[in-house]
């Protein structure tokens, strides 16, 4: 599956938020979009699932225009997990990993056996079998965001858009869901595009890195090629020592404390 970004724009008002951006992204990687707040990274995630409209250009999965499909059929080909996801009504965590089936539920139907199914497998994986009948409002923020992490692992789609999606976790289970998504690219095909700010799990667990900023491509490809000093600094404006570390398997960023 291939993701083209061609020639996108997208402003409110007349302040551009993303200027004339053209990409492709390719099933079977991982890519890590990253720069400064306010460069466009979560504006770019949702002009590619659909939930926002560019001023001009054009993003099509496999030649067909992402907006010329329906809620339905774009939601079973992009996932999106967003940090700032909220559900406000008191579903229990079995209910709202089940809305993730709910593209593939007939109107006014229950859901299938295999629907059930993928449910009990995904909340095992996400290690939240346990949370199985408590009510999602009720949760930490770090279980929610499994929560919401296993819903969109249930829509079981080609596309994963993951906007800071690991923000409310700790570690350890940051680690767990990156090791999740990893496998999946590499055993599924996936493809994952997450927007990070630290740059240093971006290195470790991804394969290829946008940088952004003010809305416009400043680097794009191999994520060791990709993070050096200098792209740090022009995107950043922050001095740094770049250097391979032998136990994270990537480049790692090392800033000073003073």
């Amino acid at each position: 599956m291939k993701l083209n970004i061609d020639n996108i724009s997208f402003a409110y008002d007349r302040d551009y938020i993303i200027n004339n951006i053209n990409c492709s992204f390719v099933s079977g990687n991982f890519y890590s979009i990253i720069g400064p707040n306010g460069s466009g990274k979560t504006t770019l995630l949702d002009l590619i699932s659909g939930f926002l409209n560019p001023c001009n250009g054009n993003i099509t999965i496999d030649e067909t225009k992402v907006l010329s499909l329906s809620k339905k059929d774009i939601s079973k080909k992009i996932a999106l997990v967003s940090q700032d996801y909220a559900i406000n009504f008191p579903f229990t965590v079995k209910d709202a990993v089940m809305m993730g089936r709910h593209p593939y539920i007939p109107r006014f139907s229950h859901p299938s056996e295999n629907d059930l199914k993928k449910v009990d497998i995904v909340m095992k994986t996400c290690g939240i079998s346990h949370l199985s009948n408590r009510k999602i409002n009720e949760l930490s923020g770090g279980e929610r965001q499994r929560c919401v992490f296993a819903r969109a692992l249930c829509q079981d789609t080609p596309i994963l858009l993951l906007d800071e999606a690991f923000s409310n976790m700790d570690i350890n289970h940051t680690l767990q869901m990156l090791r999740l998504v990893k496998r999946s690219v590499k055993e599924e095909n996936k493809l994952v595009i997450s927007v990070f700010h630290d740059l240093n799990i971006a290195s470790t667990w991804s394969d290829v890195l946008l940088m952004l900023k003010k809305g416009e491509i400043t680097a794009f490809g191999n994520s060791q090629d990709v993070l050096t000093q200098q792209t740090i600094q022009d995107v950043f404006d922050v001095s740094s020592i770049v250097e391979f570390n032998e136990h994270a398997n990537a480049k790692q960023v090392y800033y000073p404390s003073i």
